[in-house]
């Protein structure tokens, strides 16, 4: 069977070699304290607090090196880690930790005042503030007296919850062995080694933060900087003062960080590559990169699977533009339609996976499970098409295109021929009702500082470019386009904005 307890192979291997720091407190961790620190935190919550194999510990708290030393002890008994948005209100919290069902509740003491009006939360007796406790773990030593029922790579390590369309988030299973294969996915297109170094500033409630480069990193006995909010300039500094090789963000921050003072005044030779994934980026930007001689590696992934799904070799930022590239070594994919049959070379078509990083499913909820995983199949509702290269270009997701005049339209296809446009900064476009078409695109734009756009020359850059019915009817000019947790738009709030424009 295959081992998942990292911590305790590297400590074997590299003892004193640094596993992670923290940015903001210059804590850190050796892969021996990691693996002693997650042997002590598994006897603790298994001896002390009753903790079972598949029971659920709740966590609030931004980036720290106390989530590495829970997932070393859930590495060593099987118990679920659940990391939670503490961004969201005290009403949505409830739903989680009702739906969750922990024995646990681990928080930081300024994200208590989230659980005081969740009466789920209140029905926890196991509460503590995640310092104190591994305060108190660390003064343990019972640990050697304690035996621990065997992890399977079938057990569940996280549970993660999205956002999706339903009314509802639901919790996404993800076990060891997705982590594993993963991470060995992850290593044959990254190439990445024991002597790579990184820092992770994505909230930990995402998918992305614990598994695009960190749990790869962990595998690999690699280091990583822990950051708990991004910052650019500290971030671009971080780079060249902790001697990083690798980063990962999305679009969005690359920007932030491409237009700071800082950007051009550092020298960033040592970092090997960026990694990109969440929205495709913009070629102007991959060029400013590129200038500064950092080659931009794309990709795309998702919580139930993987999340590190496909690759684009830095070789072919350009080339191919608007592609994420190929699937990952251990992924078989199709193209289908809405009757699960293979589309034709070149027409865009529904991603569907199987391989052996697919979720078994969501936490107690098999509808939306079997709704998703069919015949062996993860329906991933993004449109995509496939080159005579095998290269793969997101159209859309499915809920995001629209019907105009009994066309689909599908935003992210005019969203890409709008970047290009020298006085946009950023662009999203939804439907929005139409009383002739049934619906038509409003598009969200904020100019570049200076530009003198206008919606007319919007529409008018369309023209030529595009058929009749692509093109936005109505334009809309923001400060800034609405992000959620992830950085992506969010296009829930410019359905808001639109009905108050209408």
């Amino acid at each position: 069977m295959i081992t998942v307890d990292w911590s305790a192979r590297w400590a074997e291997y590299s003892p004193e070699k640094i596993a992670a720091g923290e940015f903001e407190t210059g804590r850190t961790l050796t892969y021996t304290e990691l693996n002693r620190a997650g042997d002590l935190a598994a006897a603790y919550l298994t001896r002390e607090t009753g903790l079972v194999k598949g029971d659920r510990i709740a966590i609030f708290a931004e980036n720290c090196l106390e989530y590495l030393i829970l997932l070393s002890a859930a590495q060593k008994t099987g118990i679920i880690l659940v990391p939670l948005n503490y961004r969201l209100t005290s009403r949505e919290i409830d739903y989680l930790i009702s739906d969750s069902e922990p024995s646990m509740l681990l928080t930081e003491e300024k994200f208590l005042t989230k659980l005081e009006d969740s009466p789920a939360a209140s029905a926890i007796a196991r509460q503590y503030d995640i310092g104190f406790l591994f305060d108190t773990i660390k003064a343990y030593t019972a640990f050697d007296q304690i035996k621990i029922e065997p992890v399977s790579p079938d057990d569940a390590a996280l549970i993660i919850y999205t956002s999706g369309t339903t009314a509802f988030p639901k919790g996404s299973v993800y076990t060891h062995g997705m982590m594993f294969w993963n991470s060995i996915n992850t290593q044959l297109r990254l190439d990445i080694t024991s002597a790579d170094r990184s820092v992770n500033m994505a909230p930990p409630f995402h998918t992305g933060s614990w598994n695009v480069l960190l749990s790869p990193f962990l595998h690999h006995g690699a280091y990583t900087l822990l950051m708990r909010n991004f910052d650019a300039d500290s971030v671009l500094q971080a780079l060249v003062d902790y001697e990083l090789t690798i980063f990962w963000a999305v679009p969005t921050m690359l920007k932030m960080m491409a237009d700071s003072p800082l950007f051009d005044e550092l020298d960033l030779s040592r970092i090997r590559y960026f990694v990109v994934g969440g929205e495709a980026m913009p070629v102007p930007l991959i060029e400013r990169y590129h200038t500064k001689g950092i080659p931009i590696r794309q990709g795309y992934g998702l919580t139930e699977v993987g999340p590190n799904v496909t690759s684009l070799n830095h070789q072919d930022a350009i080339r191919k533009a608007g592609s994420i590239g190929k699937p990952n070594f251990y992924y078989d994919f199709r193209l289908v339609n809405d009757k699960s049959e293979d589309v034709k070379p070149g027409e865009p078509g529904e991603l569907i996976l199987s391989a052996p990083t697919v979720t078994p499913g969501y936490w107690r909820n098999p509808e939306a499970t079997s709704a998703t995983i069919r015949d062996g199949w993860f329906h991933t509702g993004d449109i995509m098409r496939c080159d005579e290269e095998g290269f793969l270009f997101v159209v859309d997701r499915i809920k995001n295109m629209y019907i105009s005049g009994a066309e689909n339209v599908y935003p992210a296809e005019v969203e890409f021929l709008l970047r290009s446009h020298p006085g946009i900064d950023a662009i999203a476009i939804i439907g929005v009702p139409d009383p002739k078409w049934g619906e038509t695109g409003m598009a969200f734009v904020v100019p570049k500082k200076n530009s003198s756009l206008t919606p007319e020359d919007v529409i008018l850059y369309c023209e030529g470019k595009l058929a009749k019915y692509k093109i936005p009817k109505y334009v809309h000019f923001l400060q800034e386009l609405p992000k959620n947790d992830a950085g992506k738009i969010d296009r829930q709030r410019l359905k808001q904005i639109a009905n108050q424009n209408q």
